[in-house]
């Protein structure tokens, strides 16, 4: 019946974001609202070739059609259009096909998309939509999960910010070494598999990391360095993590080895070195364990330098080989910047920034606000965070590590906050966290989200706890994908107190 593609949560790590679940509503640019657990017989099968007219698209990006009653997903089709497709995958549920040609194109299709990998590839979902078009399509995404809940009915979403780059975005990349020393392959998996599809010259990729890619490989064809095998354990390369400072174009690759392997990682070091001269730190990361986690524990430099500077806006930071940082820094200083916008700070305030990170947001917002007090579960990060206040010579920000809950419940003990950020994970904030947040009382919460799904699920929450959502801000972070950003404004409603 052919390989099913990927959706989420198949893929293994190293991947560019994870991909939200199908939408099934409508709207103005075509989101399908076909019933998606409806059982049907199906009608195709695999290889089989189709002609299709395309009603929407669901939220991977992927085309929506009819075809005598079978729901048919085409990566690379838009609304509107007339396509032949071949089918690739026939499920109960769903069937998937690959786009061949356009009968009749949408006016919405990119002419002359900057990367043709689509059908090997699924980083890029929304590459053959015009850029103006993606914007359009990442509000309405937003909307309809806004929408779904009757609280936020009156919640106001507005146009989303494009991304100062379209192109080369991209500040670090996670890459997977495969293959034999002769013929290296430097890429992420394939949809639903653990083969590497190359990655040679990503359109997304900051150029510099192309560049270090292609040194890399020269550099272990010519040194011979083996490279790990998942299936026999055995090996020395196993991933390749490449970071790039914009402001001073300086670069960082730390290859991330299954053992110590010094002599052939010194001389490939050296090679990337010469070969790219804006590399300024090669750091060796050992991880000795098996399966998908990218990085081990323990580092190894084979430089003087050991850390990049980078910069958000007018704030500083210093990065180390695992150190967190958001990989479109122009749009992080949007959100930043729209943060402390809906914060409308007056100098006394004291601000508690939950899942801070290292420090980004509480470094933006402390110039305003009386305290900034940043709660992360990780150690490293809190470690970081207050290396970068240091950095940037912030002395009203303080630092803590552990549960966010337990945490916003001690500083409501020691006076509480008038304003509090959330900018959690993926999946979201926890129900306690939010209750701890509303126990404090705040005037104020903003809510920074990388999924509109969990955002309104969360904003929801919230209204039952005494918070009315005036307004979500969306941002495209991650443009020719399908993730946004969104930025949400909370105030208290104070006749519940």
């Amino acid at each position: 019946m052919g390989q099913r593609p990927h959706r989420k949560g198949s893929q293994p790590e190293p991947r560019r974001e994870d991909f939200a679940p199908a939408a099934r509503a409508t709207g103005p640019r075509g989101f399908d609202k076909g019933a998606r657990d409806e059982q049907r017989r199906p009608l195709l099968h695999s290889g089989q070739t189709v002609e299709l007219t395309i009603t929407g698209t669901d939220e991977d990006g992927f085309g929506v059609a009819n075809h005598e009653g079978t729901r048919v997903l085409v990566a690379g089709a838009l609304p509107g259009e007339q396509v032949v497709a071949r089918v690739t995958y026939v499920g109960r549920r769903e069937t998937f096909g690959n786009l061949l040609r356009c009968l009749k194109s949408s006016p919405d299709r990119n002419p002359a998309p900057a990367c043709d990998m689509g059908k090997a590839c699924d980083g890029c979902p929304l590459i053959q939509m015009r850029y103006p078009a993606q914007l359009a399509w990442k509000k309405e995404l937003v909307s309809r999960h806004i929408g779904s809940h009757r609280s936020l009915d009156k919640v106001k979403v507005h146009d989303t910010i494009a991304s100062p780059k379209e192109l080369h975005y991209r500040n670090s990349a996670k890459l997977v070494i495969a293959g034999k020393f002769s013929d290296p392959v430097i890429g992420i998996y394939r949809r639903n598999s653990h083969d590497v599809l190359e990655i040679a010259d990503c359109p997304l990729h900051h150029p510099l990391i192309n560049k270090v890619v292609k040194a890399v490989k020269a550099g272990i064809k010519k040194g011979k360095v083996p490279i790990y095998n998942a299936k026999s354990e055995m090996g020395l390369l196993r991933y390749l993590v490449v970071r790039v400072a914009e402001s001073g174009n300086a670069v960082m690759a730390v290859l991330v080895t299954s053992e110590q392997g010094y002599n052939e990682i010194h001389h490939l070091a050296k090679f990337i070195q010469d070969a790219v001269p804006e590399v300024a730190v090669v750091a060796q990361n050992i991880n000795n364990s098996t399966g998908n986690v990218i990085f081990g524990q323990r580092d190894r430099f084979l430089t003087k330098t050991h850390t990049l500077r980078a910069y958000i806006g007018e704030k500083s930071f210093s990065l180390s080989p695992r150190s967190f940082f958001q990989v479109n820094s122009g749009a992080a200083g949007i959100i930043y910047e729209k943060v402390r916008e809906f914060a409308a700070l007056k100098g006394s305030e004291r601000v508690i920034d939950v899942y801070c990170g290292i420090g980004g947001i509480s470094l933006f917002l402390a110039d305003r606000a009386g305290e900034v007090v940043g709660i992360e579960v990780v150690d490293s990060a809190v470690t970081d965070a207050t290396e970068n206040a240091a950095l940037n010579h912030v002395h009203n920000c303080s630092f803590e590590a552990g549960d966010a809950a337990r945490l916003l419940e001690e500083i409501g003990e020691e006076g509480g906050a008038q304003v509090i950020v959330l900018n959690p994970p993926r999946k979201g904030c926890d129900a306690k966290v939010l209750e701890s947040a509303a126990a404090l009382q705040p005037e104020k919460m903003i809510y920074v989200s990388c999924s509109p799904e969990t955002l309104a699920r969360d904003l929801d929450i919230l209204s039952r706890l005494g918070y009315r959502t005036v307004e979500v801000q969306p941002v495209d972070m991650f443009p020719q994908t399908v993730h946004v950003e969104d930025v949400a404004l909370l105030v208290r409603e104070k006749h519940r107190d």
